[in-house]
């Protein structure tokens, strides 16, 4: 579930068919439908959950409800009235951040830099896509197995493959290291490789970095560190990033924000019965997350971090709702 809270089951997808997948999808949805609506709780792809389960629970829905057109789920196929860019953007979002901060921060951009990323599903992917066209040198990616470690920086032939293997065929990191130039390395996430980042992009999952990852990677230099997952840093590792504000972090509250957000323009695009291009969501994406960055510099000020600006900015956020709704 995208927003509010977080919902899903202990269904572990590896090695199921995709007759089973759907099978499992349909039953859930079964339960879930009566829950429902496009103005209250709008549920969106997570890890193990992407477009084609996101299909699966929309046609259940469909089939009980009788009900066509609605923003009821999001993130789904721009064939059944999803959102173009929708997959894409948390990653995109992540990176136009980032390198807004970068910029205003540092003085510099992402072109040149050695960034590491985390993950391997959509918001790693896409945010090595947009790395890449900004002209950064993405040297990991990684999966629950393992990391992959390219030496020499991934190239677009690698991004394909990755893409292929991970939407298409389904495959694990391991299985593809014949395709690709980077080395797979079994048991180790890209935090725990004793190399030097300029910034860390974590897309995998809750606490994945801990504090002696941080120590290292900061004493190795990092600049910045931007979360596209969910809490990826852990309460110890962010307290080093504390002691360190030379350093840029931006919470997933706000980097990774951009995967809601164009979310919020499906089911917009959905009430409307239209379709927006591509490059027209895409811009209305590059607008959101520089209005994000711009609420968190001015909650900020001039003595803050950006993570208190996004922690002071969404409570201020509230608290003013609940002023112009009579509830304080």
């Amino acid at each position: 579930m995208t927003g509010g809270g977080k919902g899903g089951a202990d269904f572990d997808p590896k090695n199921k068919s995709p007759q089973e997948i759907k099978r499992f999808c349909q039953s859930f949805m079964t339960e879930l439908y009566r829950y429902l609506h496009p103005s209250t709780d709008v549920p969106a792809g997570d890890i193990g959950v992407g477009g084609r389960e996101i299909g699966y629970l929309y046609g259940q829905y469909k089939r009980l409800t009788n009900r066509h057109g609605e923003g009821v789920l999001t993130g789904k196929s721009v064939n059944i009235g999803g959102s173009y860019i929708r997959p894409e953007a948390t990653g995109y979002g992540l990176i136009y951040i980032a390198q807004l901060a970068i910029k205003d921060m540092i003085g510099k951009d992402l072109k040149g830099a050695i960034c590491a990323v985390s993950g391997s599903g959509n918001v790693s992917q896409y945010a090595c896509e947009k790395l890449l066209e900004f002209g950064a040198k993405v040297v990991t990616i990684s999966d629950s197995d393992g990391v992959m470690y390219f030496e020499n920086g991934m190239t677009k032939d690698d991004w394909d493959a990755i893409v292929q293997a991970k939407q298409v065929d389904r495959l694990r990191l391991s299985q593809i290291e014949d395709k690709v130039s980077g080395a797979y390395l079994v048991g180790l996430s890209p935090w725990e490789l004793q190399e030097t980042f300029d910034f860390a992009f974590p897309c995998a999952t809750q606490n994945e970095i801990d504090e002696e990852s941080v120590k290292q990677m900061v004493g190795n230099g990092l600049k910045g560190l931007f979360e596209g997952a969910n809490l990826p840093t852990q309460l110890e590792a962010q307290e080093v990033l504390k002691e360190n504000p030379q350093i840029i972090y931006i919470p997933g509250k706000a980097a990774n924000a951009g995967g809601v957000g164009v979310s919020g323009f499906e089911m917009t695009q959905n009430a409307q019965k239209m379709r927006w291009k591509p490059e027209v969501v895409d811009e209305k994406l590059k607008e959101l997350m520089a209005d994000i960055y711009s609420q968190l510099t001015n909650a900020a000020g001039n003595d803050g971090s950006l993570e208190s600006g996004a922690n002071l900015a969404g409570f201020l956020k509230i608290v003013d709702a609940m002023e112009d709704l009579g509830w304080l």
